[in-house]
């Protein structure tokens, strides 16, 4: 199977929240699209220290997080970020990688939009048994 990318924006939920309370209008809103790893052997959302700084996002907390190679890194936790994706959206913390490093898609992000990687296309997609919206297991 090879490499499935996608695009997806993100979005400070902070600055969402100082709309909805009147403190800022809705153009202020810091998000951007990015094209994103689709990596369901992933755990969290990872994002880079230049999306980090864009974003304007808050350090949360720290995590050991281990690296494809096998090492030990211990990253920021930032957040939450909302993810959209098509006609999904779901928020989330996200692990903080160096510089420009890529941006991954694990697998808690994944099950918030309710998507499923298409490996024959090489594509991420909506989900087909919950097309208009998205279906969450609660058990």
């Amino acid at each position: 199977m090879g490499m499935v990318r996608a695009n997806i924006q993100l979005f400070n939920t902070d600055d969402q929240a100082a709309v909805r309370s009147g403190h800022i209008s809705a153009d202020r809103v810091r998000h951007m699209d990015v094209e994103a790893v689709v990596d369901s052997g992933a755990y969290m959302l990872c994002i880079n220290e230049n999306i980090r700084m864009q974003l304007g996002l808050a350090k949360l907390d720290e995590q050991t997080a281990q690296m494809a190679d096998g090492s030990l890194r211990l990253l920021e936790v930032v957040g939450p970020i909302e993810v959209r994706f098509e006609n999904r959206r779901t928020s989330v913390d996200a692990m903080v990688l160096p510089a420009d490093s890529e941006v991954l898609l694990g697998a808690i992000p994944l099950e918030g939009l309710d998507v499923c990687i298409n490996p024959r296309e090489q594509t991420l997609t909506v989900n087909p048994a919950s097309p208009y919206i998205a279906r969450k297991a609660l058990k």
